[in-house]
């Protein structure tokens, strides 16, 4: 059973591989590499340092335009590893990041990793109940301390909300639309390319409405995080 998990995390590991690789081929890595090398001089426990050194330690560089992706992994205790990847998308999409690049990533480790939902469910919840971390850069954390920065912005909590309650139905039927949206999209797409008319007519209508269906599942979930981020923001104040 063990070796069978292997399996879908060695293709989300190559898939995230892939992803790097080719996101890089459009920068020029010197750029990043000069910023890790600055991060490493920085004083001992602070989070520019701690990062650096997840860096070196997993053989890995700074990803142009994800930089602050790598500060999150650190700053929340998440492993570079493809479970935990999976687990820090459940945690921001509960933070308020409800963005497509989050959105996708982890329903691809959701399809991959069922045995892991449990999991995801409490990384959810913990992102729910704790201070928006989206906006957060290595520019305007990185010489701060990483104990100290983890009181301060992730000790933060706000009171759970009951099991059942209309905000919840409603993120969760969010969550439900845009994967189902986006599972109809997939499976109608390579119809549409049929030289067929049957074909177009019978898979165009249903993409049309996975299309609707998937955004209306990510305007719920947008509604929902702004309310979120504004009850945080009042507590926290």
């Amino acid at each position: 059973m063990d070796k069978l998990k292997l399996i879908p995390e060695s293709i989300i590991r190559l898939s995230f591989r892939l992803s790097v690789w080719f996101i890089e081929q459009f920068y020029q890595m010197k750029i990043y590499e000069d910023k890790v090398d600055k991060l490493r001089q920085l004083k001992q426990g602070t989070l520019g340092r701690e990062i650096a050194e997840c860096l070196d330690k997993h053989n890995l560089r700074l990803v142009p335009g994800y930089e602050s992706h790598d500060l999150k992994h650190v700053l929340l205790g998440f492993n570079m590893n493809p479970v935990d990847e999976i687990r820090l998308q459940a945690f921001m999409l509960g933070n308020g990041n409800v963005t497509l690049p989050s959105i996708t990533i982890f329903l691809f480790g959701f399809v991959l990793l069922p045995y892991k939902w449990r999991s995801f469910y409490k990384d959810f919840i913990q992102g729910r109940n704790t201070i928006p971390v989206k906006h957060c850069s290595i520019e305007q954390y990185g010489e701060k301390d990483l104990n100290s920065l983890k009181q301060d912005i992730i000790k933060k909590e706000i009171v759970l909300q009951p099991i059942f309650s209309m905000q919840r139905f409603a993120n969760m039927g969010g969550l439900l639309a845009v994967f189902l949206g986006g599972a109809g999209m997939l499976y109608c797409l390579p119809f549409l390319f049929s030289p067929v008319l049957e074909d177009l007519v019978g898979a165009g209508f249903p993409f049309v409405g996975g299309a609707i269906l998937f955004a209306a599942g990510l305007i719920s979930l947008s509604i929902q995080s702004n309310r979120n981020n504004k009850v945080i923001s009042e507590i926290a104040s």
